[in-house]
């Protein structure tokens, strides 16, 4: 088992800071990220918000800059983006099912090719032992998989940090490719049409939403239970005709800040000096994913007609939040990316533990004999 710098920073998110503790350093991580959103919006690109802070506070963090993050208020932010992603189910959604019944099967193709080729990449790059490299290669489940990857012996910083690079990657390549190459621009603060025309019963529905899915989503063990619960109640609440409103656009904007730092905060105290070997590797890892979504993404257009722009987001191997937010914020068909995204995010949990067990399992039991 290779041995970590001492001051290797990525940690799974069990605790409840990301970065350093305290509230001055939470502070300047919303200053920070909140400079980056409005400079981003100014900029009219895709996830404004999110992109802005993600990069500055990311900046920040190589910097050396003291910034941190509270668990409990990127838990908080990411149940409003639950219930916003959970208004973009419309009622054609069962119609739909059989048509994505197709591409999930394309997906669940895509997400074995991209974790082989990637565990190769990675055992070639890195000095991580097996465990760690398998864990490290999974397209999706950033605590999820550096959890499990350390039960079953692997380096739980280095999963970490390959994850966390994962989804920085795909943050600053897609949304910024949309935005330069087919020239995509949205604000959340217009997409969400400023001021809302909501009265007291659709924020009771809203609040409601959040706090019964949020609820539910950890009693369940789903996984993104913050994100995920409210998505199903909001969507279900939506569907059923209690609400058509949405969280106001300011409020959405805020949830994104908060998100991006916490992104950005996990690199606080990586040194480049000393991680460049691991990080560009990490890089690959994603890019390789990044070529494998668009390659599969493709063939499943040409076996199901469905649009490119919504198949690419929905193969792409970011984070189930950012992805489904991405495609929001360029008016692509949310239900369809979140379905993937979850589909793809339970077929990781589901099947790379019982896979690592029968493949490598017993190779590492005979290595340590």
């Amino acid at each position: 088992m290779s041995e970590q710098p001492k001051d290797f920073p990525f940690k799974p998110e069990r605790k409840t800071i990301i970065g350093h503790d305290g509230w001055s350093p939470l502070v300047l991580a919303l200053v920070i990220g909140g400079i980056g959103g409005f400079i981003f919006d100014w900029l009219r690109m895709p996830l404004a918000w999110m992109l802005g802070s993600c990069v500055f506070s990311t900046v920040a963090a190589f910097a050396g800059l003291r910034i941190g993050m509270r668990v409990r208020l990127r838990q908080g932010m990411i149940i409003i983006l639950g219930v916003l992603l959970g208004s973009g189910f419309t009622p054609d959604l069962l119609q739909r099912l059989g048509q994505w019944a197709v591409s999930l099967g394309v997906v669940s193709v895509m997400t074995v090719t991209g974790a082989t080729l990637c565990y190769l990449w990675l055992r070639r790059c890195t000095d991580w032992n097996r465990q760690t490299c398998y864990f490290a290669a999974m397209p999706g489940g950033l605590n999820d998989m550096t959890i499990l990857g350390g039960a079953m012996g692997g380096e739980e910083r280095a999963i970490a940090l390959a994850h966390a690079l994962r989804i920085l990657t795909v943050l600053l390549t897609i949304p910024i490719w949309y935005r330069l190459v087919n020239g995509a621009q949205t604000s959340v603060l217009h997409m969400e049409h400023g001021p809302t025309g909501n009265d007291w019963k659709d924020y009771a529905v809203l609040i409601g939403c959040g706090i019964v899915g949020a609820t539910l989503g950890r009693l369940l063990r789903l996984p993104a239970s913050f994100m995920m619960g409210p998505m199903i109640i909001s969507a279900i609440a939506h569907l059923g005709g209690l609400t058509n409103s949405k969280p106001p656009g300011e409020l959405v904007a805020a949830a994104q800040v908060v998100v991006g730092c916490g992104i950005g905060c996990r690199f606080v105290g990586a040194a480049i000096d000393k991680l460049h070997k691991e990080m560009a590797a990490s890089i690959g890892a994603a890019l390789i994913m990044i070529g494998c979504a668009v390659i599969f993404a493709k063939i499943g257009v040409a076996i199901t007609g469905l649009n490119l722009d919504a198949t690419v987001l929905s193969y792409a191997p970011g984070g189930f939040a950012e992805m489904s937010l991405i495609g929001l914020a360029l008016g692509i068909e949310i239900a369809m990316v979140a379905t993937h995204h979850l589909f793809r995010l339970f077929l990781i949990l589901i099947t790379s533990p019982l896979i690592f067990r029968f493949w490598l399992h017993p190779a590492v039991k005979k290595m340590e004999k």
